[in-house]
């Protein structure tokens, strides 16, 4: 059935030729990606997909190079830290936003201490460092920090874009996610709900930005519900870029004349997450631990790594990325496919025959179909809850699901303390409410000698892996499908930097 699916899609390529090439010289780079943004403002939503946008219209105060992760002077000129606890940042003169207007020190200001009070921003534990912002004159401000935090400046690059104060004061945070304002290097001219951005270079974007001018005038962003529905579009000739496709058909887009495809691992983890704290129901099988233990003994992973993720993917004993500081592997208990154990096991916790239970997953479905026939080989009936990304976060945020499969990029931010605290702080996002893991996860995010904060660290993965809170499956190998016509680079931090792209 998928061989036929694809010789349909290809057969249709000569169809839309013509328009493919149209694109290049209306200077418009067509993106489909299938993760909707319910609400583009950055502060509030916490996909991916949401924050690649937020690259390309919005800037933040210092910028990470992609190439060797230094963080350099963006919105601000200059920046150092005056005592353990105060960074100061020097503002760049002469910005306006894309209204117009002057971007000044009580932008910074506003935006900051404005994300600390609102409960409705999406990821809480991405500014619970920050303690208050100040401003010293107009174009000097203070971030005051609630304890001693090194990985403050990564934060800043890569999840603290700067609104315009007066425009959103004037026209509401309703409006404002409707028609945004940044000043970033591409405006966004148009917002379609949950299927259509369009984005234009903005022609007042200061030259010695660091992430310099785009070299297309244009983006047009189209959000479908589906992979399969990317892959048509690209094929077809109706987009330019698609991200994140089944790995079955990297070979089969490089055999399209008109067409490339990329690999490069990201920071993305793929996961399962397990409502240990009983959120779902106090009689959750989920609370025992052997049934947990007994779920990461049923699938192998080494298995769904190499041939569904495929292109080099790597399978994780510990709950973070390798590369992130205090991502210390040998702390983490290791745990085998086994399948006659985890039917022990789950035999031991009282459930010999199994049980029933719901999987929600946003993942491609070829993947969740694979950890359900792992499941039911043991006798775990799960039933899949197949839905878009918000979906599944509005239900995990709200308590709903006794078993996940998602994945989490970290937000790009090289350093431990962007994953395990969005998991085991105690948030909505939090499905082990383990006191003990949460004060070890705090205490390594509140120290600056980096032999402490790898203590703490690895005592928390070592309580995490051991009590089965959270099973790390498989670093990502993020696919791209571009056209031949287009040069575009990814990178390691998963983050699509149109701005950086140009036509051949």
């Amino acid at each position: 059935m998928r061989s036929l699916a694809w010789v349909g899609l290809a057969v249709s390529l000569a169809a839309f030729a013509a328009p493919a090439q149209a694109q290049k010289s209306a200077d418009t780079l067509r993106v489909t990606w299938r993760d909707a943004i319910p609400n583009i403002d950055p502060y509030y939503n916490q996909l991916r997909t949401g924050l690649v946008l937020a690259h390309q219209a919005w800037d933040g105060l210092v910028y990470r190079d992609p190439e060797t992760f230094a963080i350099k002077p963006l919105l601000a000129s200059s920046w150092k830290f005056i005592d353990d606890t105060t960074m100061e940042f020097e503002l760049r003169r002469g910005v306006t936003f894309h209204d117009g207007s002057p971007f000044s020190a009580d932008d910074v200001v506003y935006t900051f201490n404005t994300i600390l009070t609102d409960k409705q921003v999406s990821v809480p534990s991405n500014f619970a460092w920050m303690d208050s912002t100040e401003k010293v004159d107009d174009y000097k401000v203070r971030v005051k920090l609630k304890r001693i935090f090194p990985a403050a400046p990564e934060y800043v690059a890569m999840v603290l874009p700067v609104w315009p104060k007066a425009y959103r004061e004037r026209v509401g945070a309703d409006a404002y996610a409707k028609a945004p304002v940044g000043a970033g290097p591409y405006r966004i001219t148009r917002v379609d709900g949950t299927t259509q951005i369009d984005l234009e270079r903005f022609d007042g974007y200061y030259a010695d930005s660091p992430k310099g001018r785009p070299a297309i005038r244009k983006l047009s962003i189209h959000e479908v519900a589906d992979a399969s529905t990317e892959t048509v579009e690209l094929i077809g000739g109706k987009t330019d870029w698609i991200w994140n496709f089944p790995a079955d058909n990297f070979d089969k887009i490089a055999a399209m004349p008109n067409l490339v495809p990329l690999r490069a691992e990201s920071m993305r983890v793929g996961y399962m997450q397990f409502d240990a704290a009983g959120r779902t129901g106090a009689d959750n099988p989920l609370t025992k631990l052997k049934v947990r233990q007994a779920i990461f003994s049923a699938i192998d992973r080494q298995s769904f790594a190499r041939n569904l993720v495929q292109g080099g993917s790597r399978v994780l004993d510990a709950p973070c990325f390798p590369t992130q500081f205090g991502c210390e592997a040998s702390a983490a208990l290791r745990y085998e496919y086994d399948p006659a154990k985890a039917k022990a096991l789950l035999a031991e916790a009282g459930y010999p025959n199994g049980f029933q239970t719901d999987l929600y997953t946003y993942v491609l479905p070829q993947w969740g179909g694979a950890v359900q026939n792992y499941l039911k080989a043991v006798g775990i009936d799960a039933h899949i809850n197949q839905l878009q990304v918000g979906a599944v976060v509005k239900a995990s945020l709200e308590g709903k699901t006794p078993m996940q499969i998602g994945s989490w990029g970290s937000y790009s931010v090289n350093d431990i303390s962007a994953f395990l605290p969005f998991f085991f702080t105690g948030s909505n996002s939090d499905y082990s409410h383990d006191a003990e893991v949460q004060k070890l996860v705090e205490s390594g995010g509140a120290s600056t000698d980096p032999d402490a904060r790898r203590k703490f660290y690895s005592a928390a993965i070592k309580r995490i892996t051991e009590n089965a809170y959270f099973l790390p499956m498989h670093t990502y190998v993020t696919t791209y499908g571009i056209s031949k016509a287009l040069n575009f680079k990814p990178y390691p931090d998963e983050l699509p930097r149109f701005y950086l792209s140009s036509w051949k």
